[in-house]
């Protein structure tokens, strides 16, 4: 429990970089969050750290600044995202209180995602039976998940270079209309299954499973924000609408072709 508190502590740390721009909590704060938290899992086990569980910290590291150093260049040369993020509901003064609950919720967020590792180094060390088997699994997923999304993101942006005004429908993006959000789902997938061979109580159970729950959320609130805003931008085009319906939304294979009509789905 100490070793998360710790983490929770590093957490609110660095997601605090919110306060100074809302999105923040959610964009950059979280990247620099999940390399920060992944750091300090490989300082606070140096000891008992095992390679498969050393790739996935390290994965999950480079994940994290990537995704905060993209972003910080995308809102500075892209017009477009630009418009996306300084929309009145992004830069509206947010009451103190209310920034301070999403604070809490993404850090404890955050914590959940990289819980699983965390449990499994915990366990080893205090000589519970743990598996490293999984850990390999989930290593292999994760290192996946994020190489879809480094693709997914040249790919968007070569495309977009030909022509701007055009949706995306080539590489990853003929089989998936959103394969960085997969690939994102499909990396903390490989995170979570560790739980299989790593997690020795209920407890740990629980604050795992809420934040492998919390993130792929996130992830389809996300992709349901993109398919309302193509929707308007493209929605006229038929071979838009040709797309949007032999595409899947985020999951490969899988026949979710909308998730529009779902208002629960925020974020």
């Amino acid at each position: 429990m100490s070793h998360l508190l710790t983490l929770l502590l590093i957490s609110f740390i660095v997601s605090s970089v919110g306060w100074f721009y809302f999105i923040y909590f959610f964009s950059i704060g979280y990247g620099l969050s999940i390399s920060a938290l992944a750091v300090a899992v490989v300082a606070m086990f140096w000891g008992e750290m095992t390679l498969p569980a050393a790739i996935l910290c390290g994965v999950l590291f480079v994940y994290g600044i990537r995704l905060a150093l993209y972003l910080f260049i995308r809102e500075r040369k892209s017009a477009s995202y630009k418009k996306i993020l300084y929309q009145p509901e992004n830069t509206a003064r947010k009451p103190a209180f209310v920034m301070t609950m999403i604070w809490i919720s993404c850090a404890l967020l955050y914590v959940g995602q990289i819980s699983p590792v965390t449990f499994y180094l915990n366990n080893l060390a205090e000589g519970m039976a743990v598996s490293d088997v999984w850990v390999w699994i989930g290593a292999v997923l994760a290192t996946m998940g994020v190489v879809i999304e480094m693709v997914a993101d040249a790919q968007k942006s070569a495309a977009k270079k030909i022509n701007a005004h055009r949706f995306v429908d080539t590489g990853l993006y003929r089989i998936v209309r959103c394969p960085n959000y997969f690939g994102e789902v499909l990396m903390w997938t490989g995170s979570f299954v560790i739980c299989f061979g790593a997690c020795c109580s209920v407890w740990q159970w629980i604050v795992a499973a809420l934040g492998y729950v919390g993130i792929v959320y996130v992830m389809f609130s996300g992709a349901r924000r993109l398919e309302l805003r193509q929707a308007e931008t493209y929605g006229s085009m038929p071979e838009f609408q040709a797309y949007t319906k032999r595409t899947p939304l985020i999951l490969p294979f899988v026949p979710i072709y909308s998730v529009a009509r779902h208002t629960w789905l925020k974020g």
